[in-house]
């Protein structure tokens, strides 16, 4: 009779302990999966066009951004440009320019909809004028902007302003210190 009181006890503790172990499953969703590191990486960027009468100016800008929590990205884009003016004056027979390198940039998102930013960006420029006085002239430079600012975001949309702290208005790829932006994510 000994024999037959251990086989229920065994039972017992086989049956406690199987059951416990569906109540620790059961405690954890099995369709929620840790954070992974592409889960918070978005990529998106810029792609610009423009033609006119003897003008043309295309850009690609991928980037790419990793979301830390709701508030803080940081991330990093790259730029290639190329522009094309002919006989853009009587004194201008050609202008052609090519613009290339990347960035860095900080975002922070005090509410879902604002969007306030930091953005580090460094140009090769490679310039080539052809006059019809003075034939050619070639200026190659690196222009530096560290821009601050502000948007609206809707989605994965943001659009709004941003100012560069260290415009140079006589070596400068950007007309003004005050530009427009508009940034996509996916």
């Amino acid at each position: 009779m000994k024999s037959c009181a251990c086989i229920p006890l065994k039972l017992l503790i086989f049956g406690l302990f199987f059951l416990q172990s569906f109540n620790v499953l059961a405690q954890t969703p099995t369709d929620v999966r840790p954070d992974r590191f592409r889960d918070r990486v978005q990529i998106g960027g810029g792609l610009g066009v423009g033609f006119g009468s003897g003008y043309s100016d295309v850009t690609i800008a991928p980037s790419a951004i990793y979301n830390f929590n709701d508030y803080f990205s940081a991330g990093v884009g790259l730029n290639g440009t190329y522009v094309r003016y002919r006989n853009y004056n009587v004194s201008i027979a050609e202008y052609r320019s090519y613009l290339y390198g990347g960035s860095i940039i900080g975002l922070f998102h005090p509410i879902r909809e604002i969007q306030i930013s930091a953005e580090l960006e460094q140009l090769r420029v490679n310039t080539r004028l052809q006059t019809h006085t003075s034939g050619i002239i070639r200026d190659n430079f690196w222009n530096t902007a560290l821009f601050v600012g502000a948007g609206y975001r809707a989605q994965n949309v943001t659009i709004g302003l941003r100012y560069n702290v260290l415009h140079n208005p006589d070596k400068t790829v950007y007309a003004d210190a005050l530009t427009p932006f508009v940034r996509v994510y996916f």
